[in-house]
């Protein structure tokens, strides 16, 4: 089973593909880190990455995609495995759905975490750090009990540059307009699920847990015989 975790910075990605993966028992692989992996073991992929990022210059999608396929034939694989962001291009789902096919096989589900853009916003933008402890709070979610100020340590709290929310606007734009042909890509397959991730961490995971699980079919109730003396 091929799983793919669609969803924007701040849907919580990340952390739904560890709770499903750890309660279905499938492997979970992030193209960040696969790539990281291939270059920490000096793999012929890993080396070939390593001489795009050494110019400079990005990682080839089809690269990305043969890490990705390699891996997929992996036997830890075997029962599952959820692909966390990726693909994020058409292209890359094009190229993905192509060398998957080689290998007999395909995307079973993609899963789309919706989140309402304001949530995203509130949950990307507002973290404000302390100059001297580090300490991390969100206007809004964790918010310091004197503005500005540290309830740790009493510092400066100060706002990083990422964490401003035209910063936050700009990095969802660039992630719709890359991404809404992949999601509109998987319809198209009917293979997309859409999940309301508005709502608590719990309630995503079980939603996506019930998009991937099989459901039992349902048994027609018995005939109802009657006899006449």
């Amino acid at each position: 089973m091929i799983i793919i975790l669609l969803g924007a910075p701040g849907a919580g990605k990340g952390t739904q593909a560890d709770l499903i993966g750890e309660r279905l028992g499938l492997v979970t692989i992030a193209s960040g880190n696969l790539l990281r992996e291939n270059i920490g073991n000096g793999t012929p992929l890993g080396l070939r990455a390593d001489a795009y990022m050494q110019r400079g210059e990005l990682v080839p999608d089809g690269l990305v995609i043969d890490m990705v396929t390699a891996r997929l034939k992996a036997p830890d694989v075997a029962r599952g495995v959820i692909l966390d962001g990726f693909p994020r291009t058409l292209g890359q789902a094009q190229a993905l759905d192509a060398n998957l096919a080689a290998q007999h096989k395909q995307v079973d589900r993609a899963l789309y975490i919706k989140v309402t853009d304001e949530a995203l916003l509130d949950r990307l933008s507002g973290r404000w750090i302390c100059r001297n402890c580090q300490w991390s709070y969100h206007e809004k979610f964790n918010p310091p009990r004197v503005a500005g100020v540290c309830d740790n340590c009493g510092g400066e709290l100060y706002q990083r540059d990422d964490d401003r929310r035209e910063v936050a606007e700009n990095r969802l734009r660039v992630y719709f307009d890359l991404t809404f042909p992949v999601i509109d890509y998987y319809r198209e397959h009917d293979s997309l699920v859409e999940v309301d991730g508005d709502q608590e961490i719990e309630d995503v995971t079980r939603a996506l847990i019930a998009a991937i699980e099989p459901q039992p079919a349902r048994l027609a109730p018995p005939l109802k015989i009657e006899t006449y003396a």
